[in-house]
């Protein structure tokens, strides 16, 4: 078993280094061609022209299943195909109608009704309904699927209990359609973001004729999403994905508010290199990249404010510690290796985009919250607690793995951390990178001893960033428990007082940044390359960018 796996992720890794040896190999043609010839029309100009955006994605996708995906990645592709009951102001992300035209509240913001527009429809001309939300929570919330994010929907009455398996009656659950355009939500308790997580893809509708033609509700890598069978309702429609190439989309004509859709298309570019992708931003292969390349940030910012972006960004970067397998199961350790972690310098000469040091995980000022409780620098500190954990001086301590997704940044970061370890702590850690699909599984599967980790707050509130710690949560990939801390969280979950609420979760992140299931490393600061043609792509602090107000000016 072990080395049938192992040759596949050989086989993986060179056909993902042939994949970028060809990416470079044509972004290097095209630039020739452009600049020698001077008259090829490059995708960046032809994109002007006809309305059509490139973007540069990272890594493949993962998939295209909005109640399965967990990604940033595949976010970015998702949020093109379907729509929720509420959207986004592309400026502040305040909520605004999606696919309900108005919504009403009742009993003081337990129970919504949402009202379904009469002129939404599916890509393929079907009405979008009540039935079809209700139908698409039940799917995601049955323990059938196993949906990592099936979490987010917990605020709904009796769903957690529904996707605990404790009744199988979904009617139960606080999810009716009174009638084909009105859409009963009813709340365990009011919250003040509810709005705020319909912009969430675990929300988001499926069509249950597509998905139960490919196979049961719950069965998992059906082929329902592929182009030619796909159906969706929001502004775009799949067009082709070519795998490890580029996945298209183009302007649903069926969408409601088509008319004010301004691209008739986006073409999604799976670039892992960050160089090779501002290779291909320089000699207009695309209009938005993914990242800068650490050793071209600093000509951007100084040389090229025009082109570049720097924004503030609601999320942390961090390593996870698996706490089921020694020695990372004794607390000593862990705290030890996040002690002796010099984030300052981090930040200053590695990363460099403004990215602010993490000493506590949820970043600050999150809807008003700021962490109380930090973590420490303190070499001396963790050689004392390595000594007492049974290894003075790193003596007998064990070859670590650090596992981190293909990425030059994730693997000058993993390179110095390592340094930093062995020079401080003289223990080994070994590097082992892998393509996103296989880092996920590895990830997913607890296949790891230490695994890379950012996470991206899904809306603006504490929240987002300390629920996923709680006992099996469907994003806790640590193995980590603590049972005072579920009780601090489910009691934030019930209390509407501003300040309580606060209070619950400074006591739960004090436990968290104690017991140290998850090394904080920074926050997180969002850099790009944008082309000065593209209009509507406004900076926010969850980096979303609703497709429909976006556009290209003719330069």
């Amino acid at each position: 078993m072990q080395n049938d796996t192992t040759h596949r992720c050989i086989n993986n890794r060179m056909k993902k280094l042939y994949l970028i040896l060809i990416n470079s190999l044509l972004i290097t043609i095209l630039s020739l061609i452009n600049f020698g010839c001077g008259v090829q029309e490059t995708n960046v100009e032809r994109g002007n022209r006809e309305q059509i955006l490139y973007i540069g994605n990272g890594s493949e996708p993962e998939g295209l299943d909005p109640h399965i995906v967990t990604g940033v990645t595949e976010h970015n592709i998702i949020s093109a195909l379907f729509e929720g009951l509420v959207s986004e102001d592309p400026i502040d992300l305040h909520p605004v109608p999606g696919v309900a035209e108005y919504w009403e509240v009742f009993e003081k913001g337990k129970r919504y009704v949402f009202h379904i527009r009469e002129d939404a429809f599916w890509s393929n001309g079907d009405a979008v309904t009540a039935h079809d939300f209700v139908y698409s929570y039940k799917r995601i919330l049955s323990p059938a699927l196993a949906a990592e994010y099936a979490y987010m929907l917990y605020v709904m009455k009796n769903a957690r209990a529904f996707n605990a398996g404790e009744f199988t009656d979904f009617s139960n659950v606080g999810a009716k359609a009174l009638d084909d355009k009105r859409l009963e939500i009813v709340l365990e308790t009011q919250i003040p973001y509810f709005l705020e997580l319909q912009n969430h893809y675990s929300w988001w509708p499926v069509h249950k004729s597509t998905i139960e033609k490919f196979g049961e509700m719950t069965e998992r890598g059906t082929s329902w999403t592929k182009p030619e069978n796909i159906v969706s309702n929001g502004p775009f429609n799949l067009k082709n994905w070519r795998i490890n190439q580029s996945i298209s989309v183009k302007k649903n004509l069926n969408y409601w508010d088509a008319e004010n859709v301004t691209l008739n298309g986006i073409n999604f570019l799976p670039i892992d290199s960050r160089d090779s992708e501002e290779r291909a931003f320089r000699v207009g292969y695309i209009h938005i990249t993914q990242s800068i390349p650490l050793h071209r940030i600093d000509y951007y910012r100084n040389e090229r404010p025009d082109l570049s972006r720097f924004d503030t960004y609601l999320g942390t970067y961090c390593y996870l510690f698996n706490i089921k397998l020694p020695p990372l199961n004794d607390i000593r350790v862990r705290k030890a290796l996040s002690l002796s972690l010099n984030r300052e310098e981090i930040t200053q000469y590695i990363t460099r985009a403004g990215q602010q040091p993490a000493y506590h995980f949820t970043p600050p000022d999150t809807r008003g919250y700021n962490t109380k409780a930090r973590i420490e620098y303190d070499i001396e500190k963790a050689k004392v607690l390595l000594a007492e954990a049974g290894y003075p001086g790193g003596q007998g301590f064990p070859v670590l793995e650090l596992l981190y997704n293909t990425s030059e940044s994730h693997r000058t970061l993993a390179e110095a951390i390592q340094q930093m370890w062995k020079k401080t702590l003289n223990i080994e850690i070994k590097l082992l990178n892998q393509e996103w699909k296989v880092f996920l599984n590895s990830m997913h599967s607890k296949n790891y001893q230490i695994g890379r980790f950012g996470w991206i707050g899904d809306y603006n509130d504490p929240n987002t960033f300390l629920d996923m710690w709680v006992t099996d949560g469907g994003n806790n990939r640590t193995g980590w428990s603590n049972s005072e801390y579920d009780k601090l969280i489910s009691l934030a979950s019930k209390t509407l007082v501003k300040e309580e609420r606060f209070n619950h979760f400074q006591d739960a992140e004090a436990i968290l940044l104690e017991e140290l299931p998850v090394m904080p490393i920074y926050f997180y600061v969002r850099s790009l390359l944008i082309q000065p043609s593209v209009r509507g792509w406004y900076p926010n602090i969850l980096d979303h960018h609703p497709y429909k107000s976006v556009s290209h000016e003719s330069m």
